[in-house]
């Protein structure tokens, strides 16, 4: 398979038509390899423009976002060249990658032991110098390498937890699919003043991240 054309295609027929126009963000994602960093015997899906099914811990399902809706996630989020950004549910670690390319660093964190180990040792042999990831709870975030710049979720939440928003800078921004029922709304969430803006961007259906279910309301 020739994945340089396959990465061309994507960008001229995925992103292109889609309101994705940042410059950086369609030339870094013809550059990132993208099979490098699914599994073999996903090679030839990497560019398919769809979330991509990948087997986590004890047969959990986890997926890589849809190059499209990442790509106008990322987008949503302004991010800058000396911003730190932190990257929620980076699975195999491509995301992670695509946003280092043009910002001052990324810390990257997955839910999954194996898929963080995986995502660091391709991260590391691809010269991919400014990523950590770490491995933890998606949903407490990670105060500890805050605050932030820029969140982003890769994937669908119910909720986004308030910590999310203790662990932004003063102007930072915050990037979710935030869903309602059958519908997903690309959300960017803004911190003024200490307080919390939001509005929604565009509609987006993808595979939810694990941990950021609603909270039942107990009710008389």
């Amino acid at each position: 398979m020739d994945y340089k054309a396959a990465r061309e295609r994507m960008v001229d027929n995925q992103l292109r038509p889609n309101a994705v126009t940042d410059t950086r963000i369609l030339t870094t994602m013809l550059g990132v390899e993208r099979e490098k960093f699914v599994p073999a015997s996903l090679h030839n899906m990497a560019y398919l423009d769809e979330d991509l099914p990948l087997d986590g811990e004890g047969g959990a399902a986890r997926f890589l976002m849809e190059p499209m809706t990442f790509a106008k996630l990322v987008q949503l989020a302004g991010i800058g060249a000396d911003d730190l950004v932190l990257d929620v549910g980076v699975v195999t670690g491509y995301t992670s990658a695509v946003i280092s390319r043009f910002c001052g660093a990324v810390v990257g964190l997955e839910v999954d032991e194996n898929l963080a180990t995986r995502a660091t040792d391709v991260l590391a042999g691809e010269g991919f110098d400014n990523v950590a990831i770490f491995a933890g709870p998606l949903e407490a975030g990670f105060a500890s390498q805050g605050p932030y710049d820029v969140i982003v979720l890769e994937g669908a939440v119910e909720q986004v937890p308030e910590g999310f928003f203790g662990q932004l800078r003063e102007g930072g921004r915050l990037v979710a699919v935030v869903q309602d029922g059958p519908i997903g709304r690309a959300t960017l969430f803004v911190k003024t003043d200490g307080r919390i803006s939001s509005s929604i961007a565009f509609d987006a259906n993808i595979q939810p991240l694990p941990g950021f279910a609603r909270t039942p309301e107990f009710v008389f």
